[in-house]
């Protein structure tokens, strides 16, 4: 295995992400790039080209993070030659899309440090291992979303309110909502398009 610690300089981006805007998130990120700064220096010939961060955004699929396929585009223009991420799962929680993108990147000349995995994509048995941990990552990202749903179903028939009450077109007062008549507009017109066959 070569020494990643000495071989020739490498230009570095990192790329961090949190899948909400919940304040404990957010910070979580803040910590995210603190980390890699930390990480950096045990790599003298890493020179940090950028640094990418996808807030409060999903990893389940690659094309809806603005920031991840702002860096796809600059490793294609030759940018950079290493991508380093904490995890697979901050990466991309779809096994497809985190195999066709390391392939991808691959192409470019770019390589892929999953840190807490150990894994270089350049390696040999860097996209097998890749693979197993990638499913894994999306199997988590299918429970989670289960009971979430499973939650949601539970309050509802309950009669509880789920969530903070940030929802168009209401106010949240006390165990119930009340239409704000100002916002409501907006959702009839929304109701309206629809039934004229609007799409998104």
């Amino acid at each position: 295995m070569k020494n990643y610690q000495t071989i020739s300089n490498r230009k570095v981006v990192f790329y961090g992400r949190v899948s909400t805007e919940h304040e404990a998130q957010t910070y979580a990120l803040s910590n995210q790039m603190q980390w890699y700064e930390e990480l950096k220096k045990s790599y003298p010939n890493w020179i940090i080209i950028e640094r990418y961060v996808d807030d409060g955004i999903t990893g389940t699929q690659a094309k809806k993070r603005p920031e991840f396929m702002r860096m796809i585009d600059d490793a294609k223009l030759g940018k950079f030659d290493l991508i380093v991420t904490r995890e697979v799962s901050r990466f991309a929680r779809n096994t497809i899309d985190c195999l066709e993108v390391t392939r991808q990147l691959k192409n470019y000349g770019v390589e892929v440090f999953f840190v807490q995995e150990g894994i270089w994509t350049m390696e040999n048995e860097g996209e097998i291992i890749l693979t197993i941990r990638a499913m894994v990552a999306q199997e988590e990202s299918r429970k989670m979303s289960e009971r979430i749903k499973a939650g949601q179903a539970i309050s509802r028939k309950n009669g509880v309110l789920y969530g903070n009450g940030n929802l168009l077109g209401y106010d949240r007062v006390g165990d119930t909502y009340v239409i704000n008549e100002d916002q409501a507009e907006t959702v009839r017109m929304i109701f309206n398009m629809y039934e004229f066959g609007f799409g998104i």
